[in-house]
Formats: C-alpha cells, structure tokens, sequence
C-alpha cells in the first residue's frame, strides 16, 4: 500500500523535524529517491550543501550547491558553523548548521544527501536526537557499477575512483537506523516513505507531548 502524497500543510510546529539522512555508494539511486520524496512531500526541505568544487554545467549557486573557496569553507568549519563537513575527491563539502536548525525547530523536516562521514558527525551533534538515517544499497556490485556508467555523468577515471570507494562506504551500512536494499526504485520509495511516515511520531518528535500528559493528570484529579 503506498502512503498519500503530503503537503505543506505538512509543516507543523506541534512536532520538531526530522533530519532525514539519505547515504549510499554513488550509484545505488540516493539522489533519485531523494527527488521523488521531495515530490511525494514538498514540505521537506533539501539541504543545500556547501563545496568548494567547481560548478558543473548547469548547476547553480544556491539552488545545487552553495559554492565556496576553500578559505571560506574551512572558516566556517572552525567558526562551527558546519553542521557536518568531508573531503571527497579532492574538494569539501559541508552542511551550513544554521537554517538546518531553524527549519527543524519550526517542524519542518530536512533532507540530506550525503555519506556516511557526514552522518555520523550529525549523529553526533547536538542535533543528533533528530535523525532518521537510512542507507541504500546496490542489488549487485555489477549493477552498482552499470548505473555509474548509464548515467553518463563522469569520466571512466572518476568512475574507477567511486568504484573503489564504494566498498568503504558500503561497509559502514551497520551505523544507519534503516538499510534498504534498492533493486526496485518503486518499491524502496513506498519504504522511505513508511520509514518518514512512523518516525515523525516518534516520541522525541513531538516535543508538547509531557505538557500534555500533565494536563490529561490534572483532568484526571480534578475527577476525584
């Protein structure tokens, strides 16, 4: 049974958001899965990571990515404005902490695409009660490595490079609240979908609940 389609009437400052940690080898679909729950709720918020790599065709500042120097960036990690931060290939990428934490306060969740690296260090942060983190893995080796090819993004060095990290992130799979294995897009997103669904009624996300069990206390001596 797939899950209704959400809305921004989703948003609701009655619970706090989740971080929503989306990690997977390159390849095995995270960012097509990130697409489609951003489609299925256009309430969740993608963060927008910073990076000090230089833009692709196409890309633009603010929207894919907030591109940075490298002086600038490694400021912000010190200055501790980086919710979480790596250096993949050769070029740094980060979480600004900032409108991550305003989004949540105000009951709006927030999407991240990004490795097992970043996941961790935003576990680990004063945000951490708020995560929700899910890794996807390839069906096969094989395929992980014909999805790298069809997509046509990278030159065959680049590829042979995410091929042979692909294992290190791989094996960090036991460190996610969820692992999915995506050999069916369909069918993994109907997943995500239950997953967000039963986490944004977990306990810790809704914040009013103690006030109102205190009331429902009261009710009930003023009964006796």
């Amino acid at each position: 049974m797939s899950v209704d389609h959400q809305s921004n009437d989703h948003q609701n400052k009655d619970r706090r958001g989740l971080l929503i940690i989306l990690s997977s080898p390159s390849g095995a679909g995270k960012s097509t899965l990130a697409g489609r729950l951003r489609k299925w709720d256009d309430s969740v918020r993608f963060s927008v990571s910073a990076t000090t790599r230089a833009p692709r065709a196409g890309e633009v500042d603010g929207q894919d990515y907030h591109f940075t120097d490298e002086t600038s960036f490694k400021s912000a990690v010190i200055e501790g404005e980086m919710l979480e931060h790596a250096h993949v290939f050769g070029n740094f990428y980060g979480s600004p902490k900032g409108p991550v934490e305003a989004a949540i306060n105000a009951g709006q969740d927030v999407l991240f695409d990004i490795d097992w690296q970043g996941a961790q260090q935003i576990r680990n942060s004063a945000l951490g009660q708020n995560t929700l983190s899910i890794f996807l893995l390839p069906p096969s080796i094989t395929e992980l490595h014909r999805r790298l090819v069809s997509r046509a993004k990278d030159s065959e060095e680049i590829i042979e490079r995410r091929m042979s990290k692909s294992w290190d992130e791989i094996s960090h799979w036991d460190g996610y609240d969820f692992v999915l294995i995506n050999d069916d897009l369909d069918h993994t997103e109907e997943q995500l979908k239950t997953i967000i669904t039963a986490t944004r009624l977990r306990r810790s996300q809704q914040p009013d609940l103690t006030e109102h069990v205190r009331a429902l206390q009261s009710q009930f001596e003023d009964l006796k």
